[in-house]
């Protein structure tokens, strides 16, 4: 089985496709078998206020498309400056691969596993601006 499998907790609520949709009592496991759907774990989601990194900035503006806010086209140009503007600060090469998997997916269109990429660099960029900022 290919496609996207979400394990969500009791009570846990996800975006799809622009319906929210709320687990029961128990832990449950959905198989998303549809290609293109646009999903987002609400418990993830970013709220505005949070946007202040610029890592944060460009998972904002993916979760934006996520969820129906904004469409891929509009929001492609400003996803791969902001990309290219992350990889000029992050330079190793880990960074810089995850860099490259949000590059290829945003071209490709698989907006979810964009989101994946840039929202495992939030803990390096939050350890890199704890040993900068006082």
């Amino acid at each position: 089985m290919s496609g996207l499998v979400l394990k969500l907790s009791p009570r846990e609520r996800v975006l799809i496709n622009g319906a929210v949709i709320e687990n029961g009592d128990r832990r449950s496991r959905l198989a998303i078998v549809s290609p293109n759907v646009n999903i987002l774990r609400l418990r993830d989601a970013i709220h505005p206020e949070e946007v202040n990194t610029p890592v944060r900035r460009v998972c904002y503006l993916m979760q934006l498309v996520l969820s129906g806010d904004m469409t891929a086209e509009a929001a492609r140009p400003q996803l791969m400056r902001g990309i290219e503007q992350l990889s000029q600060a992050l330079t190793d090469a880990d960074s810089r691969n995850r860099l490259a998997m949000a590059t290829d997916a945003v071209l490709d269109g698989a907006h979810y596993q964009a989101l994946r990429a840039l929202r495992s660099l939030l803990p390096r960029e939050a350890r890199l601006l704890a040993g900068v900022l006082p």
